[in-house]
């Protein structure tokens, strides 16, 4: 399976990232047959938060890696400092207390991939990044990076960390899919745009998407007149996403492959590095995948199947 180098690891990050958001206690022999399988199939990076499933997800990962006793082989990609009902959540405090819980439902001393499910603008980022070093220098964490940040706020953050020759957001985790989102799927996320993907070409920081496929959209379930899936509807329902799915359509026909693997080509075919945040729960839906992140698109294929 392709790979990307994130500053930070000693190993590099499978092109492929298996989803989590379902992991629970009661669905366990499911969760470690899809983890079995995606390693089978040659990937080494889970991602999951803090929030997911209320601890579950975090908690079953730990217990498979228990089982198979492989932590040193796996890439751990976890999420903290989401807001709650008491409002945001970026704070020194608020990151020691969800990373020191992920840790102890993970089983494990350290995080590979740590990120910041949401940002608080309010809050300075020397005091984000100094409070992030710390938990570096601790061993606690390999590699920090953001997740529905801006690029303004992430260039803020990696400059104060330059300049004070501190450990900078080395990777990034907002929502890339060929489908382009007309408002945000949940409130506070960021999808990244075509001025989103310039600043990353610039400064080639590896973006890993979550949502690559956007959420079935290419499947082949849904036309204009499919209207079930309100979220859908209201995030990616619109001519110009119509016609990318259409382009798509054509383009897997001349390749011989489905539509969604080439939406899946799209991400993985950046003028950066990338990585996609999948959701396969089946090995039908993991081979679909892993033959979609071989697919090789040329640069003007990219910009076709975006403009036309």
């Amino acid at each position: 399976m392709r790979t990307i180098e994130i500053k930070g690891l000693d190993k590099p990050v499978t092109c492929l990232i298996q989803g989590s958001d379902y992991f629970k206690h009661n669905v366990y022999d499911k969760v470690r047959t899809v983890l079995d399988g995606f390693f089978a199939a040659g990937g080494n990076t889970i991602d999951t938060a803090y929030i997911y499933c209320g601890g579950e997800s975090e908690e079953t990962i730990g217990r498979w890696m228990k089982d198979r006793g492989n932590r040193q082989e796996v890439i751990i990609l976890t999420k903290g400092a989401h807001h709650d009902k008491n409002g945001p959540k970026v704070n020194p405090e608020a990151i020691a207390s969800d990373l020191a819980t992920s840790l102890e439902r993970l089983g494990t001393d350290y995080i590979d991939l740590y990120a910041l499910h949401r940002d608080d603008p309010a809050v300075p980022v020397s005091i984000i990044i100094d409070a992030l070093n710390e938990h570096i220098r601790a061993g606690k964490v390999r590699a920090i990076g953001a997740s529905n940040w801006t690029t303004a706020r992430l260039q803020e953050a990696n400059e104060y960390a330059a300049s004070k020759g501190l450990a900078g957001f080395t990777f990034n985790s907002p929502n890339l899919s060929l489908a382009k989102a007309k408002e945000p799927f949940w409130t506070g996320c960021v999808s990244a745009d075509e001025d989103y993907c310039a600043w990353h070409e610039e400064h080639q920081l590896p973006l890993l998407s979550w949502s690559s496929q956007a959420r079935g959209f290419f499947t082949g379930r849904f036309t204009p007149e499919v209207r079930d899936n309100a979220d859908l509807v209201r995030v990616f329902y619109s001519d110009a996403n119509w016609e990318r799915l259409y382009r798509a359509e054509e383009l897997g026909k001349r390749k011989g492959v489905s539509t969604i693997q080439i939406a899946l080509a799209y991400v993985l075919n950046q003028p950066f590095p990338t990585a996609a945040l999948i959701g396969a729960q089946s090995p039908e839906e993991l081979a679909s995948c892993k033959e979609g992140s071989e697919i090789r698109l040329t640069p003007d294929e990219v910009r076709w199947l975006e403009h036309g």
